[in-house]
């Protein structure tokens, strides 16, 4: 009533969107450190050790796990939540993700034709959809020339204005005059703003990565390789877009404010330039060299390879040469990372794949060779650690943060079920039920 009311007298865009958004009750919610919740559960899925235990009742207390196990007793006056027909498992995390675009982008320039105004609400819209698809946290990996919108859509998360995962956010990716992320196809008189933060010397380097600390980020992306289209088909050799030393540079600056750096990187010199200069994540990765590999298991690199994303977006459509050489070295390139002990996450590119539809790459981690448990331990155990979170998140474990969604059937034999997700808990607060 109060939200067709608003919306019918148009007293404000932003109001009625925020209405529409957020579940009822949800908007300012906080967890009540008294409040005792238990959940009865058809099985935990325990998906550290890839099992199950059945039978098992999570008992939650404010906004942390208190128990776990078959044998827990229900506490006296606990809110009980029936879910014995549901396996029950961690939050998801996205771990690759841009909240401030959406798949229409490359048709339909944001920079040109949206507001970031209009792209902060976007990325509202975008934040309850991924939580209602069972992501409970994601790494949102730069905003795509929206500014500092997705630090403003992390922190109103935070304080409950709206509704959505929680965020590690990357603001405005560090890339070159002429290269990704720089608006092109315009007459050279137009001056228009970026997708990212144009650096073409060390100064300037230093100067957009110490203005992005200053604002808040959590994480410095770079863009060590060009685009798609700067790929070398004759050798598959990606374009660098900086020299050694200045991707030493860009990682040697951030750890200095205790930041880490996620590398876009198709593969090449500057993918193992990158991986040398001790980069916490490769992002696609499609054209990774062994030596790249092997290097990224001596380190402890993490790769989110996002892979869907290359495919065309109708399934029908034929192929490009192009699509079809990126595609086919991904999954080359992913069986050979399985097979020497990559640490592979999970992460998806949305943004430029719907919101919401997070779960698409696991059909395809599998398809590529995972085994259904160990895709979903990347998009929980693996996130966790690569975010740093693994202290709160990522297991349905004592102490832990109350993150917990729930599906039909079990995600060990079959990763289709996380694209149905039936009951979604964030920090102790019930979402989707």
């Amino acid at each position: 009533m109060i939200h067709s009311l608003f919306c019918s007298r148009s007293v404000s865009v932003l109001l009625c969107l925020l209405f529409a958004v957020a579940a009822p009750g949800a908007l300012a919610q906080v967890p009540d450190s008294r409040a005792v919740t238990a959940i009865r559960t058809k099985a935990v899925v325990d998906v550290e050790n890839g099992r199950l235990i059945e039978g098992a009742v999570v008992v939650v207390r404010g906004n942390r796990i208190e128990a776990v196990g078959v044998d827990v007793q229900i506490p006296a006056g606990a809110t009980v939540i029936d879910l014995s027909d549901k396996y029950v498992l961690p939050g998801l995390i996205d771990a690759h993700t841009h909240e401030l675009i959406t798949p229409d982008y490359a048709s339909n320039n944001p920079i040109l034709y949206k507001s970031i105004p209009y792209r902060t609400i976007e990325g509202v819209a975008a934040a309850r959809a991924t939580l209602m698809a069972g992501f409970t946290t994601i790494r949102d990996i730069d905003s795509e020339g929206a500014d500092w919108a997705d630090i403003a859509l992390r922190d109103a998360i935070e304080d409950g204005l709206v509704i959505g995962p929680r965020m590690q956010v990357a603001t405005l990716a560090i890339s070159i005059t002429g290269g990704y992320m720089n608006n092109d196809g315009l007459a050279p008189q137009i001056d228009v703003p970026q997708f990212g933060a144009l650096a073409d010397s060390p100064a300037e380097i230093v100067k957009t990565l110490r203005q992005q600390v200053k604002y808040g980020t959590d994480w410095i992306k770079l863009y060590a390789t060009g685009t798609t289209r700067h790929i070398n088909l004759e050798n598959m050799e990606p374009l660098p877009q900086f020299t050694d030393d200045e991707i030493r540079l860009v990682v040697s600056e951030a750890a200095r404010f205790g930041i880490p750096v996620a590398a876009h990187a198709y593969g090449g010199h500057a993918a193992h330039a990158a991986v040398e200069a001790g980069v916490r994540s490769i992002e696609h990765g499609m054209l990774l060299g062994d030596a790249t590999l092997d290097l990224m298991v001596e380190r402890g690199t993490f790769w989110v390879p996002t892979i869907t994303v290359y495919f065309p977006a109708n399934a029908d459509a034929k192929m490009t040469e192009r699509e079809k050489a990126i595609t086919d070295s991904h999954r080359r390139v992913f069986a050979r990372a399985l097979a020497v002990g990559v640490r592979i996450g999970y992460g998806t590119d949305a943004g430029a794949l719907p919101h919401g539809d997070n779960a698409i790459d696991f059909a395809k981690m599998v398809e590529y060779g995972m085994t259904p448990a160990a895709a979903v331990r990347a998009a929980t155990v693996v996130n966790s650690e690569l975010m740093n979170l693994n202290n709160e998140l990522g297991t349905v474990e004592v102490g832990k943060l109350a993150d917990l969604i729930a599906v039909d059937g079990n995600p060990l034999e079959d990763v289709g079920v996380l694209s149905r997700v039936a009951f979604v808990m964030k920090d102790g607060i019930v979402y989707k039920r």
